[in-house]
């Protein structure tokens, strides 16, 4: 399960950037999370809720954004989104795509409570 070992990298980029910011505690973590990421959202969701038992996000709410995965074809340049990993151009049948979204992992946000 090597969403584990993602989460506790999230954490640790956590706890840095809520102490920059002097904040009190984590609320809430936007991941937007490509459907080629090779995560598993559920997954993800699991080890989040594990690994933030008496961190400063103790009571974060993970919000996952699942990003599909966005094509682009090389040869007529036709860009489409699909659920599946079929790597022919929908319109002219070229096998030559270009994967432009879908693989990514990011936080995309973090929100803080501060004092005062």
């Amino acid at each position: 399960m090597h969403e584990l070992s993602l989460v506790a990298g999230l954490f640790e980029i956590l706890e840095e950037k809520a102490r920059d910011e002097k904040a009190l505690r984590v609320t809430a973590v936007t991941l937007r999370v490509g459907r080629l990421s090779g995560v598993v959202p559920e997954l993800l969701e699991t080890a989040f809720d594990t690994f933030k038992k008496g961190t400063i996000a103790s009571r974060a709410k993970l919000r996952i954004e699942v990003v599909p995965l966005k094509v682009r074809c090389r040869s007529c340049g036709k860009e489409s989104l699909t659920d599946e990993p079929v790597f022919v151009c929908s319109s002219c049948a070229s096998p030559g795509l270009e994967i432009m979204e879908g693989q990514e992992l990011t936080l995309q946000r973090m929100e803080i409570e501060k004092d005062g």
